[in-house]
Parts: C-alpha cells; structure tokens; sequence
C-alpha cells in the first residue's frame, strides 16, 4: 500500500517538476534569443560601413555596444558567408550556417542554432536597389552568446526540484502515515472487540451445546419412548445442533488464527503431505462413490512439509468436501500432488457447476456463498473456503483458484517443502 502511494505522489511530482523545468528553461530560451535578435538588428547599419572602411570602424563608439555583454561576440559576414569582422568574446569558430538553413535566412527569418555551449542567432540584412528596384544580400550578421551560465541557472533549478521533490516526498509519506494510522486505529480497535467477542462467544456456546447434544443423543437412544413424530423432531434438533457445533468450531478456529500476528515464528514438525492426503483420499473416495462421482488421486511420493497435521487435514478435507458436494452426478473429482521447485504443490480438480469469474475474488471471504449454492441450497455457512486459505497462511503457504462456470474449478494450494 505504501508502496503504491509513494509511487503516485513520485510519479504525480515528477511530472510538475518535470513541466516547471521546461517552461522555465523555454521562457529563458525565448528571452536569450530576443535579446540576441535585438543585438543583430542593431548592429545591421554597422555591415555596409565595414564593407566600405574596414574594421577600424568597430573601434568607434556605436549604439549596439550598449547592448554587448562580455559573454558575447558579433560576426559580419559578406553575401558569400564569408566572414569579415568580428567583436567580443573569442567564442569557438564555426561555419555560418548549415545550408538547410539558408533559404530560410535568406528570406528575412532569424536562424536560431546551438553550438555546444553557444548559442547564435542570425539574420540576413538587405538594402534596397533603387536601379533594379529589388532588394540586395548585403550580407549576414550573427550574434553569439555562452550558455555556460543559462546551463549553471539550469542545473541549480534542477537541483533545486530534486531536493525540493525528496524533501516533499518523504514529508508527504510520513504525514500519510501518520494520518493513516490514526484514522485506522478505530477500526483496528473494532476489529480486535470483533475477535475478542467472537472467541468468547464461541467458548460459551461449547457448553450448552454439548448438554444439548448429549440429551438429544439419549433421547435418540430411548426412541422406542417416544412417537415417530417425535423421532423426527430429534433427529432436526441433533443435525441443527451438530451444525451450529461446527460454525463455533470454525469460528474459534479463525479467531485463533486472527491472533498469529507472523506465521514464520510458528514451529511445525515434519510432515508427510502424500501420507495424509492418500488418507483423505480414501475417505472422500466413498462419499464420492455414494454420489454416484468418480474420483482419482496422482499423489507423487516423498513430499514432506513443515505442518500441523490436523490443520493440513482440515484444509484439504474442505477443498475435496467442497468439490464433491458441488459436482453433478456422473462427475469426476480429482487431488493431485507434486513438487515444482521449492514448493509442494496440491490440486483439486472436479466438474462441478464452476464459479463466475466476477465472484472468484470473493470465495475466501467469510460467510461468502455463491448465488448457484444459495439456490441449490447446499449446506453450509461460506467459512470452509475462508479456514483454508487460513491454514495455507499459517503455514506459508497460499491458495489460487481457477473456475468456469458449467465447466468445474480447480484450487492449487503451495505449500513451502521441509
């Protein structure tokens, strides 16, 4: 989760730094060649005078020099791009022109270019022909500046962002933090009242289960006392009882669950995964039969985990239970068993009614049934699914499910090999 939010906010403020620093660094652009472009224009009466009286003329005093800053030098070129003068800075020397460029100049269109770190502008300046009654290429002049500077004003706005970018992140995800964990804390509390009452409730309810349980089991055992509406009525009341045993069972069991904050710290002994399902295999091979379902294991040999052997029951005895309870008759169920690297992996395959792919990231939640079971009015409460994905958990492991509607469904459970 917090991965994800400072990945936004990186993402989120790298893009406005990422705008600040070009519109800055267009406007600046923009500015330099102004500036550039208005050095050039001033200095275009200059090109005629140098022409006809040589470069002694650049010694006199003269409008553009009020504009000419140390970083810059001036180039007059004749109408053949050669250069004939020059003034400022001694900046590195390079062609007028790229020849691509030079129609465009040559139609009254300043050429922008960069050269390393300079910058140059040029323009073409024309006088009028008053004989043939057209203008005449006088010439070219171009103005250089450095960009050694305009680079260093860059390199700090830059510096500047990326500091300013850390400093807002990590004042961003600590403020995030902080606010998150306040506003969870009430529900924090909320869930573990939830845990707790549900423990406690649990435990309270064992005991008059159990005196509920045993009477019913007497009576039953003395039926020939009572009418067979009677027997009939006891025998509703012991299915109902040793349902409502199993949903607190299971309850307390997820409550204790809840309770293991790492399930790396837990010690499990060795464990033979094919020995305990070829064991469930043989049980469920029967309700299975009795179903009128085929049903078929291929368990690879040798494969042991670290685990709690009545829980790893427990998990795969409500996958295989679920499976048969929802395949049609004529079906087929199968359990699977085999290493892929360092995990033991377990599938469960049946042909049962499938799960529509909308509810499949639904079917590990609590008290969670589909539709199809509500209506076919399968028995259970939706917590055998949530027990074993708690299990998987426990023992670092993890459970995936794969389902088609009409077609069947199949859970693969990895499990960390011993």
């Amino acid at each position: 989760m917090w991965l994800a939010y400072l990945t936004a906010m990186s993402v989120i403020f790298g893009i406005s730094a990422t705008s600040v620093y070009y519109f800055f660094r267009a406007g600046l652009l923009g500015d330099q060649n102004e500036r550039l472009q208005t050095l050039a224009q001033a200095a275009v009466p200059s090109l005629q005078t140098i022409k006809t009286k040589g470069t002694q003329y650049l010694d006199k005093d003269l409008p553009w020099r009020s504009l000419f800053e140390n970083h810059q030098s001036l180039e007059w070129f004749d109408a053949n791009g050669k250069l004939i003068a020059t003034e400022g800075t001694n900046l590195p020397n390079f062609p007028l022109i790229k020849s691509a460029s030079i129609s465009r100049l040559n139609e009254g269109s300043p050429v922008v270019e960069q050269h390393g770190n300079v910058r140059s502008v040029s323009i073409a300046v024309y006088t009028d022909d008053s004989e043939q009654k057209t203008l005449r290429l006088e010439g070219y002049i171009r103005v250089n500046e450095s960009t050694e500077e305009f680079s260093k004003k860059m390199n700090q706005l830059q510096l500047g962002l990326e500091v300013g970018g850390v400093t807002v992140l990590i004042l961003s995800s600590i403020s995030g933090m902080l606010l998150t964990s306040l506003s969870i804390r009430p529900v924090k509390q909320s869930y573990q009242n939830l845990k707790h009452f549900t423990a406690d409730a649990s435990h309270e309810l064992r005991n008059p289960l159990t005196v509920i349980m045993t009477t019913v089991e007497l009576m039953e055992n003395h039926s020939e006392q009572f009418s067979a509406d009677d027997v009939r009525k006891l025998k509703t009341i012991s299915s109902s009882t040793t349902q409502i045993r199993h949903i607190v069972e299971d309850l307390r069991f997820l409550s204790h669950t809840d309770a293991i904050v790492d399930p790396a710290v837990l010690e499990y002994p060795k464990v033979p995964l094919d020995e305990i399902l070829q064991d469930l295999a043989d049980t469920f091979e029967t309700d299975a039969q009795n179903k009128e379902l085929s049903f078929e294991s291929y368990l690879s040999t040798g494969i042991h985990i670290k685990g709690d052997i009545h829980q790893l029951k427990r998990l795969f005895a409500n996958l295989l239970e679920n499976a048969i309870k929802y395949s049609k008759t004529g079906g087929i169920v199968k359990v699977f068993l085999e290493k892929q690297k360092l995990f033991a992996v377990v599938r469960v395959e049946d042909t049962g009614i499938g799960i529509p792919k909308e509810y499949i990231p639904l079917v590990f939640q609590r008290f969670w049934r589909a539709e199809t079971a509500r209506v076919q009015a399968k028995e259970g409460l939706g917590l055998g699914l949530a027990i074993a994905q708690a299990i998987a958990q426990r023992h670092l492991g993890k459970i995936t499910v794969n389902s088609k509607v009409g077609v069947g469904s199949c859970f693969q459970v990895h499990l960390p090999l011993a």
